[in-house]
């Protein structure tokens, strides 16, 4: 088989496929117009990464040659004995006329893939909500008392200040910074982006600095916009040494592993947003969307050991579910997520480990495993393997009604009594603006991901 001149485009890419045939194929020399540019050394990168290119002495032309050429045969070149074709084991051999390529090992992306990528966007913007949320909390007891509120610009360095505090505020930052040096770094200049991730990072501190003038339970500090300014300065600095690399093979990877379907990014968001929600101890395992606290709500069920151990283990199983097949939907191709979903919630059970470990003490890191979230984790487990052969639509109705069903049963579920002197802990000290950033995540979170889930089923 020989591909003619003038092939369409989308017709030579699918010519790739031949390769694996056991039957020889030969590919002509006579493509250049079509596979002109940046698309032929993906079919040369390919072809390498499959193991089939055993000599390789001139493999791209930048013209196509002046005059028509016989067909050359294994072991003769085009113009002559020292310029021989690349040969493919088994299956012919594929000579392409274009532009040199980079090796796959400096640059995983294929050449003039540079579509914008949204995800460091919605990631840098989901982190600007978190951040300001953070240090509003608890967003209660606003009250004029007459002070300047830029007046702690002025003001002498604190007299109680600890490393601690300097750390956590350049820590907070440092994301702000680097993901929005990633996201403005398409903008004219050198140092364009990484200058006014700095300015916006400095502008959005100043700003809560400002506001907590009127927070009784808040003090401003001008040590803590310095601090949080460096964090933006590190993270942006960061970004501009290391933000390319990354995103190659983050470009590369993707590829490979994320489905390409509209909104995708927004979906690994929220993936990401849900992870967060583990780490609020107040919370059922992966139980979202509690409403009773904000609304003054008080629980339908009277508490008791068997109640709650049925309500825990149904939480467990529709919200594993719903996650499941949420994460499910955002893989490229069906057996891929049966690796993917796994060690998705592996992650999640570190995270929540992790939690443990700093309310109760590292000896304690396992005592959210009780024995309803066993339950729930394998009867979910054993379900999630079946309804993950379901269509991508199948999928993501599923996981919209499950979802409904799990927050449901939230607001239903007792309140276990014995945990609450666990929590007095996780409320004090530097614990009380995380405790209620990471349980106000997790009372949105479905109301956020059930939009999306409606939003992707109708593009499925």
């Amino acid at each position: 088989m020989r591909l003619p001149i003038g092939l369409p485009q989308e017709t030579a890419k699918r010519a790739i496929a031949c390769l694996s045939l056991s039957k020889p194929v030969r590919y002509g020399a006579d493509i250049p117009s079509p596979l002109a540019g940046a698309d032929a050394p993906r079919f040369y990168v390919k072809a390498q990464e499959r193991g089939l290119v055993q000599h390789v002495p001139a493999l791209f032309r930048a013209e196509p040659p002046p005059s028509p050429q016989p067909s050359p045969t294994r072991g003769e070149g085009v113009n002559g004995a020292d310029d021989e074709p690349p040969y493919l084991a088994k299956s012919g051999w594929l000579l392409m006329t274009s532009v040199s390529p980079q090796p796959p090992a400096t640059n995983p992306v294929p050449p003039g893939d540079d579509k914008p990528d949204l995800l460091p966007r919605y990631l840098a913007l989901a982190w600007i909500v978190l951040t300001v949320y953070g240090s509003l909390y608890p967003f209660s007891g606003w009250q004029q008392n007459g002070t300047d509120p830029f007046a702690f610009l002025k003001w002498a360095w604190p007299r109680y200040w600890t490393a601690f505090d300097m750390v956590t505020n350049a820590i907070v930052y440092l994301p702000t910074g680097f993901l929005l040096a990633i996201s403005l770094r398409r903008l004219p200049g050198r140092w364009t982006g990484v200058i006014l991730a700095v300015l916006l990072g400095s502008a959005i501190s100043f700003c809560m600095e400002s506001l907590q003038t009127w927070l009784p339970s808040r003090v401003s500090s001008n040590l803590d916009l310095g601090s949080n300014a460096l964090g933006a300065l590190i993270g942006a600095i960061l970004a501009y040494h290391s933000g390319d690399t990354l995103r190659r093979w983050w470009r590369f990877w993707r590829a490979r592993l994320i489905a390409s379907r509209p909104h995708v990014d927004l979906g690994l968001t929220l993936l990401g947003l849900w992870l967060l929600t583990l780490l609020s101890p107040e919370t059922l395992l992966f139980g979202v969307g509690d409403l009773r606290q904000t609304l003054s709500w008080l629980p339908t069920l009277t508490y008791a050991p068997e109640t709650y151990h049925v309500t825990e283990t149904a939480v467990v199983i529709c919200n594993l579910l719903a996650v499941g097949l949420f994460a499910a939907a955002m893989t490229r191709g069906r057996w891929l997520a049966y690796l993917l979903v796994p060690l998705f919630f592996a992650l999640a059970a570190l995270v929540r480990c992790l939690s443990a470990a700093i309310l109760a003490g590292p000896e304690q890191f396992l005592v959210w495993l009780t024995p309803g979230v066993r339950e729930g984790l394998t009867v979910g487990g054993i379900l999630l393997v079946f309804v993950l052969l379901l269509p991508t639509l199948g999928r993501l109705v599923l996981a919209a009604l499950c979802l409904l069903a799990g927050a449901m049963l939230v607001n239903l579920a007792p309140i276990d009594p014995y945990s609450l002197d666990a929590l007095a802990l996780w409320r004090q000290g530097h614990f009380l603006n995380f405790n209620g950033l990471t349980r106000w995540i997790s009372t949105i979170w479905p109301f956020l991901a059930l939009p999306y889930l409606i939003l992707a089923s109708r593009r499925a």
